[in-house]
């Protein structure tokens, strides 16, 4: 069916339509082959608080951005390549339910569906595109994937040294290696993750140790996929038109 739709005149006039949403800041998304297979409004969880942002599902990329005007203007375009990603079902804990997780080597996040009917067709059809993907370039699945950053509200203390309490000038910092909330102290190394950057990022101490003895999968954070936190107690210093996970901190 995939094959039949992509040189559909419907097809191309769909694509057209979410290339002019995203206006000319946006990267162009018609080429041979590709299809757009869905499209909808998803939590994303981000680093200060849970935000809407509008995806595009085509059959060989994930296009994500901040909504100005609902079905007519979106800015901050993200383009996900399919090949590298892969989805992990998150349980529903309080008020965060209906998600899972979105993994790639270059960045991972959390999305939340309205309901458990929308999240099962987004992840098959994710699943899908993925598979047929795969199956075509005789690729293997990714196994490696950056770490789902947790959120600010989830740590009012160094989740490293357990001291260091935050606040607006002993600043939150994010671990690029495992994802943690660290302080200015525990985190003042940098170390080159080529999947994520071509130059070195802040790690915490305890990831750079081990990345510096070469034990690359320790690093991984082992803490459940909680982000209850995240909507009891949200930050109102984020802007809504800001993906703020994309921070430099």
């Amino acid at each position: 069916m995939v094959d039949r739709l992509a040189n559909s005149e419907a097809n191309t006039r769909r694509i057209s339509i979410v290339e002019s949403c995203f206006g000319a800041a946006g990267q162009p998304l018609t080429i041979p082959g590709r299809v757009l297979i869905g499209e909808g409004v998803l939590t994303k969880l981000c680093r200060k608080k849970p935000k809407a942002r509008q995806f595009f599902l085509f059959n060989d990329i994930l296009v994500y951005g901040n909504i100005v005007i609902q079905k007519k203007k979106y800015n901050k375009q993200h383009i996900i390549p399919l090949e590298n990603v892969t989805i992990d079902s998150i349980k529903d804990e309080g008020e965060l339910r209906n998600g899972w997780l979105i993994k790639t080597p270059t960045k991972s996040f959390a999305v939340y569906a309205a309901t458990a009917t929308e999240k099962s067709e987004w992840m098959n059809h994710i699943n899908k595109c993925v598979s047929d993907l795969l199956s075509k370039s005789g690729k293997t699945p990714s196994n490696e994937h950056a770490a789902v950053w947790v959120p600010d509200s989830e740590a009012t203390v160094c989740m490293r040294c357990q001291k260091a309490k935050f606040t607006p000038v002993n600043r939150r910092h994010h671990c690029r290696k495992c994802g943690f909330v660290v302080c200015g102290p525990c985190s003042e190394k940098r170390f080159l993750l080529p999947s994520q950057s071509s130059k070195p990022v802040r790690i915490c101490d305890f990831c750079y140790d081990l990345l510096s003895t070469g034990d690359m999968a320790a690093c991984q954070p082992t803490r459940s996929d909680s982000y209850s936190q995240s909507l009891k107690s949200p930050l109102n210093d984020a802007s809504d038109d800001d993906d703020d996970d994309d921070s430099s901190d």
